[in-house]
């Protein structure tokens, strides 16, 4: 049976990858299973031995680890242009809804719009409460482990900045290498997935090259060209760039960003990851909403269009160079004797990071009384009940705005 042509397994890839973009709601954690059941159960374009080495990959690698698995195997299945389907597909639609909100929000003049705010910070704490206790469960499993973890987010709250989450992510790999066992970090040895017809390892250096340039060249030009907007693709760029853990722990490191710089004000950049709950696919398209949020809102929708898709672009960028910059190298990496201890400190780090993030800024800039202690209680229950994040993030925002009416 002949190949089909590549134009035909772009669509291919862009339309199924459109499909999981408007229906993997849950986080990083559920769209890796969202990815499983469609790619290895009910597709087969790769096996499960593949998968998890794929998996392990972008755990390891910076950046947004579900959407770079959804890169590699749009890579593998059709080339560069399936990587860049696979990408829009699965980012475009939340994306693309929190450009919307943010335009929707810029002009509102109401009442209760202080409440709704207040009230998507308080889903953001539960939500990231979730994601601590998920995480740890999962990756966190033994006394050693837990110590790190608590090590590196009692050095985190108390030093603070992006330099500071950089030394704890150092700090966990090292604990890690020097002091974790084979046993603490079992994880098996899979098959690595080939990659090798569409990267050389020629290739491979030039991204990687592209990618330390970004990090080198974007604050220089910032600095040259002291403009807003430069100065929140270098913010997004370097958050892509430095962020283990992807998900949720972008927070901390978005918020040093755009906020302590001044960019956007502290209750839309919580208002706007609260919304990021509420909508599938990729939790880093909240950078799509604080794109649309720093635009002028007298320039209209077209600007804050232009800039949320230049600030999508910006944060994950990073992530594509790194991916596409490493795989041919992976199977000599993985085979490193410390590899495994090591990414197990990092993942205990990673989780400290969150820890933190919970406490500063989440549940100190959102609870400020009885009635948002009232009202976080109840988020907590549905969250424990599992009803549908959209449903949490509705019943927040509405409390929220009844409260800034009524009290």
């Amino acid at each position: 049976m002949r190949e089909p042509r590549l134009s035909v397994r772009f669509i291919s890839v862009f339309l199924i990858f459109l499909r999981l973009g408007l229906s993997s709601f849950g986080g990083p954690v559920a769209h890796l299973g969202y990815f499983r059941e469609t790619f290895v159960q009910r597709r087969c374009w790769l096996s499960d031995n593949q998968y998890a080495d794929l998996v392990a990959l972008c755990q390891l690698l910076p950046g947004p680890a579900s959407s770079q698995v959804g890169m590699a195997i749009g890579l593998s299945h059709a080339g560069y242009p399936g990587l860049l389907a696979a990408w829009l597909g699965f980012t475009l639609p939340s994306a693309l809804l929190l450009i919307l909100a943010a335009v929707g929000l810029s002009h509102i003049d109401a009442a209760w719009l202080p409440g709704l705010v207040a009230g998507l910070k308080l889903v953001a704490v539960v939500v990231v409460a979730q994601a601590v206790i998920g995480m740890r469960k999962a990756l966190v499993t033994g006394p050693r482990l837990v110590l790190i973890m608590l090590c590196c987010a009692a050095l985190m709250l108390s030093v603070g900045g992006v330099g500071s989450q950089l030394l704890v992510i150092l700090i966990g790999a090292l604990a890690g290498r020097c002091w974790l066992n084979q046993k603490d970090a079992a994880t098996g040895q899979e098959a690595a997935l080939n990659h090798a017809q569409w990267i050389t390892p020629r290739h491979a250096r030039r991204w990687l090259l592209l990618f330390i340039a970004g990090l080198l060249l974007l604050p220089l030009l910032a600095q040259l060209y002291p403009q807003g907007w430069l100065r929140l693709v270098d913010g997004l760029y370097r958050s892509g760039a430095l962020v283990f853990g992807g998900g949720h722990v972008v927070l901390p490191l978005l918020q040093n960003e755009v906020v302590a710089s001044g960019l956007v004000e502290e209750g839309r950049f919580l208002a706007g990851y609260g919304l990021a709950q509420a909508v599938p696919g990729p939790l880093f398209t909240l950078s799509s909403f604080l794109g649309a949020a720093y635009a002028d809102p007298a320039l209209g929708w077209p600007a804050a269009l232009s800039l949320g898709l230049l600030a999508t672009l910006a944060i994950f960028l990073p992530a594509f160079l790194l991916l596409v910059g490493v795989l041919p190298f992976w199977q000599r990496l993985r085979a490193y004797p410390g590899m495994q201890p090591t990414l197990a400190g990092i993942n205990a780090a990673v989780v400290g990071l969150l820890l933190a993030a919970l406490w500063d800024p989440v549940i100190l800039s959102a609870v400020h009384g009885a009635a948002d202690l009232a009202l976080l209680l109840i988020l907590a229950l549905m969250i424990w009940r599992r009803l549908p994040i959209g449903l949490i993030v509705l019943a927040g925002g509405a409390g929220g705005a009844v409260q800034a009416l009524w009290l």
